[in-house]
């Protein structure tokens, strides 16, 4: 199926169409089996819809994405713990078989909603003509990605006042409260915050070290990049971070490029610049004053978002308002699969 295809089934609501074809009259009921304005889209046009709202975000693309069938479901996790291996002595058991823990996570979704709407004046009047309900259509699932994800970030159900926050509690309050937290006291970002991250990391995860990533807000990264102690006499960048792209056959990458774009290493592991974690918070330390951001370790894949296969879209023209109206819902869920694999530096010092 193609994009063309699929956005054209996310405009008018149905399973399959080859046009957009508006209904007129009805009750303003916003129910597919009177109106025949609206559905669920299949199986493969969810998947594709899902895909192509988190194309344009981040931690969509790094974290576990686990495509639900139930509101609510079970992941299983098995813990070793660090060692196992015993001295054997010959005919002799001195020790209890070693035990294997299981335990479970629970994945719980939230209903979200996202509507717009579309006069037929501006259907008409504009350079696009009909297509324009295409492009506003890839607008707004590019949107929904972006407010998904903001909510996977943020969400706090105890504290926003904002009601999408209050959907579930995000990856920033499940790390704080359940990882493990170094406090910066108001630092400015320096190679001692990522030190201090990776030394509070449990040893046991360092053997992945490979696949650990730091996620940091832009403007912690910026002045990470601008801080004098690492560039060269020239200006050039971190020499630490040009010979690691080198030995990983990466060659000298440009700082810059879209969100999420590696930048910089810190002891060799890569820094990912997540644009929406929240770099505007008051500090909790003492004499805290400014703006203050966080700086995470962990592995990206260690992020679980749920998200419920069934994507329903309505479309429906109101003929006094001379409108159409769209109104998409899923169910989305976050849970952070082994929080003692999280660390999280906070209050640190966003430069003015």
């Amino acid at each position: 199926m193609s994009n063309e295809t699929l956005e054209k089934a996310i405009a008018a609501g149905t399973t399959a169409t080859a046009g957009f074809a508006s209904t007129t009259g009805g009750t303003g009921v916003h129910r597919a089996s009177e109106n025949g304005n609206g559905g669920l889209l299949n199986a493969e046009q969810s998947a594709r819809f899902l895909d192509y709202m988190f194309d344009a975000t981040v931690i969509g693309k790094v974290a576990r994405t686990v495509r639900m069938r139930a509101d609510t479901t079970e992941i299983d996790r098995m813990s070793v713990g660090e060692k196992l291996m015993k001295l054997a002595t010959e005919g002799d058991d001195t020790a209890a078989n070693s035990a294997v823990t299981f335990s479970k996570i629970s994945l719980t979704t939230k209903k979200l909603r996202l509507d717009w709407e579309l006069s037929s004046e501006s259907l008409e009047d504009n350079i696009e003509g009909a297509d324009l309900e295409d492009h506003i259509a890839r607008l707004m699932a590019t949107q929904a990605g972006n407010d998904i994800e903001d909510v996977v970030l943020n969400g706090n159900t105890a504290l926003s006042s904002d009601n999408l926050y209050k959907a579930f509690d995000g990856v920033v309050k499940k790390a704080k409260t359940s990882g493990r937290v170094v406090d910066a006291a108001g630092a400015n970002i320096s190679r001692a915050v990522f030190n201090s991250a990776l030394k509070a990391l449990p040893r046991k995860y360092k053997q992945r070290r490979s696949d650990l990533r730091f996620l940091s807000g832009s403007n912690l990264i910026q002045d990470y990049l601008y801080t004098a102690s690492l560039l060269g006499a020239d200006g050039s960048a971190n020499p630490q971070d040009i010979a690691s792209s080198v030995i990983r056959g990466q060659g000298v990458q440009p700082l810059g490029g879209p969100a999420g774009y590696v930048a910089p290493f810190a002891f060799g592991i890569p820094i990912v610049e997540v644009p929406l974690l929240p770099e505007a918070q008051t500090g909790d330390h003492s004499g805290a004053s400014g703006s203050h951001g966080d700086v995470h370790l962990t592995f990206p894949n260690n992020v679980v978002i749920g998200i419920k296969r069934d994507v329903t879209v309505y479309r429906f023209f109101w003929p006094k308002k001379d409108s159409i109206e769209y109104t998409m819902f899923t169910r989305v869920g976050v849970q952070i699969e082994q929080a003692d694999a999280w660390v999280v530096v906070k209050n640190v010092k966003v430069a003015s």
